[in-house]
């Protein structure tokens, strides 16, 4: 086994085909979290056919993609802030607020701790524990929110424990948060593969609540993460008119406005994709929960964390294991509060998804 120090995520072909000697092109990703349909048919087409789009600047003020986004999450297009992905929200969000001690629910995305590290913060995590699988203790973890905190983020559903907050939890989160002044912000890079969408999104609480931002992004969903089309939606004015003034002028590309316009519109892919999640994830779910080997968390995303019981097996093992047989998971040791007893997989098709549980169990 090869052994390296580095862990390797999604976005890392050309690594592993360095080290490995595979061509990143047979590599099937379980680790990027990218929806398996690729970018939908209606959307190639109107990319290749609006080329020309480049030639031109975008509208600075993005009128009509803020429209089509905010009749998809169904708000205001005064409301939607668009960007250059979900990073680069989050980079302005936490630049304009200079947050000086967050609090971050973890194991998460690594990115929050390390904007608010560069703009002068202290962040601390509350744990999410594997006793509970993962489950948020709502009443605990209010109590933990104090006046020393400004800055609250949650990513949910949540990356990788793929675990939700329903809008009465985050409804009692946002009430004791306003109480102590503290900013929620809310990545919902995941939310459109729930399920049960509409009792866990928490756009509809901006038009209640002038302490959240909710972010989200194409990348994941529409499987376009080239494309940098992120977007953020508030109702609180003040924060939209200082994102204005911070912002660049042009967020993202004619391109990026062309599509956003268009995928978001794009139902029979929307649909599609929902029924192929749904029908994966229980077939993963029910398989790898049969097995000895492995404990699954029940799964609310496109992808699943599972913890390892076979004592001869690690995270380094399987991953070695698997993208020898040119399938790529992600070893979840580097995440906080996890080890090398815990990896995680997203949700390909059947017959990939088939092909990874023969190298598993």
């Amino acid at each position: 086994m090869i052994a390296h120090k580095d862990h390797f995520h999604g976005s890392d072909l050309e690594k592993i085909e360095k080290i490995y000697g595979i061509k990143k092109e047979e590599i099937i990703s379980f680790s990027a979290n990218v929806n398996p349909l690729g970018i939908s048919p209606k959307l190639k087409n109107t990319i290749a056919s609006h080329i020309d789009a480049i030639s031109s600047y975008p509208d600075p003020d993005y009128t009509a993609l803020r429209e089509r986004i905010a009749a998809y999450c169904h708000t205001q297009s005064e409301n939607i802030i668009v960007g250059n992905g979900t990073t680069e929200l989050i980079s302005l969000f936490i630049q304009i607020t200079e947050p000086k001690k967050a609090l971050i629910l973890g194991p998460t995305y690594s990115e929050y701790e390390r904007e608010i590290t560069l703009e002068g913060g202290r962040a601390s995590y509350y744990p999410l524990h594997s006793a509970n699988d993962f489950a948020l203790d709502i009443s605990d973890f209010t109590e933990r929110l104090r006046d020393s905190v400004d800055l609250l983020v949650l990513c949910n559903p949540n990356n990788p424990t793929s675990t939700c907050i329903n809008v009465k939890d985050m409804r009692r989160i946002l009430d004791v948060c306003k109480e102590h002044d503290i900013y929620v912000m809310v990545d919902e890079t995941y939310i459109e593969f729930v399920e049960d969408y509409d009792s866990v999104t928490s756009v509809p609480l901006t038009s209640y609540y002038n302490n959240i931002i909710v972010l989200r992004g194409s990348s994941k969903f529409f499987a376009a993460p080239g494309l940098r089309l992120g977007y953020a939606v508030t109702g609180n004015r003040d924060l939209i008119s200082h994102i204005h003034q911070y912002k660049n002028p042009w967020m993202i590309n004619s391109l990026a406005e062309i599509a956003g316009c268009i995928m978001f519109s794009d139902t029979e892919y929307i649909a599609k994709t929902k029924e192929l999640i749904k029908k994966e994830r229980t077939f993963m779910y029910n398989a790898l929960k049969a097995s000895d080997r492995y404990t699954p968390y029940f799964p609310h995303a496109n992808f699943m964390l599972i913890k390892i019981e076979d004592e001869t097996l690690n995270s380094s093992i399987l991953f070695d294991k698997c993208i020898r047989e040119k399938m790529m998971i992600r070893d979840c040791s580097t995440f906080p509060f996890l080890d090398d007893k815990f990896i995680r997989v997203c949700f390909m098709n059947h017959a990939d998804n088939e092909r990874l549980l023969c190298v598993l169990l």
